[in-house]
């Protein structure tokens, strides 16, 4: 999961009052806005420019990937910021025309995705092979989505991370709720996600969003194994 790296511009984060707007994007607005969200990762990767078009390219790479599994969904955080006026604001949103015409723009400021998992076919970097019996039927009821991507600034770990309006948990809880929403009867859906073990930060940046790990593991998630696999929810 790409959690929470560097923020180098120091930008100020807007208040918790006013907070970022957050909508999902279908497959058609994904691929319209590659460059927008190929740009944010790079953004948030820090480095230099070949870096950052090493970080952006592997990512959409990626994304073009997880795009195609059943069921998933992703969810852009935007603000508005004032546009000089005369200028053009080119946005492939629905509503970025109005906000065009009040001389605003929208700015993309954060990124979550994911995906139900499966019951068959192949499974998310093995995820399987970390989850006890209980999270492997909760699969098999389409209660179990995996969040594979949560992209924010570093302030949001830093800042108030354990409070309802911090972006990382709206995002994340957004996600579950449109999940739970799609299934007969709205019953509770519990978030998954693997963190390699050799990176300290994510694991305590997502536990301080509510995150918490697998407490028994699956036969083949040994201390050994490259990852360690968080949930969060009921």
């Amino acid at each position: 999961m790409a959690v929470n790296v560097p923020d180098r511009r120091g930008r100020q984060a807007p208040s918790p009052l006013e907070g970022e707007r957050i909508r999902p994007l279908s497959r058609w607005q994904i691929e319209d806005r590659q460059k927008e969200l190929g740009d944010l990762y790079a953004e948030l990767s820090g480095g230099d420019p070949r870096a950052w078009n090493q970080a952006r390219e592997l990512f959409l790479r990626r994304l073009a990937v997880e795009v195609q599994r059943p069921g998933f969904a992703l969810l852009v955080a935007e603000r508005g910021v004032l546009q000089v006026p005369g200028t053009a604001v080119v946005d492939g949103t629905t509503g970025a025309e109005d906000l065009a015409h009040r001389g605003e723009g929208v700015v993309l400021t954060g990124c979550a995705y994911g995906f139900p998992v499966p019951v068959q076919g192949p499974w998310w970097r093995g995820l399987d092979g970390y989850l006890p019996r209980d999270l492997l039927r909760l699969a098999a009821a389409g209660r179990l989505f995996a969040i594979s991507g949560l992209l924010v600034h570093s302030r949001v770990r830093t800042q108030h991370p354990g409070r309802d309006w911090n972006l990382a948990r709206r995002l994340q809880r957004r996600l579950l709720a449109d999940r739970t929403a799609g299934l007969p009867g709205h019953p509770a859906v519990v978030g998954v996600t693997l963190v390699d073990r050799g990176d300290p930060a994510t694991q305590r940046a997502l536990r301080s969003w509510g995150w918490r790990p697998v407490r028994t593991e699956a036969r083949d998630a040994t201390l050994t194994a490259p990852c360690r696999a968080l949930v969060i929810g009921p």
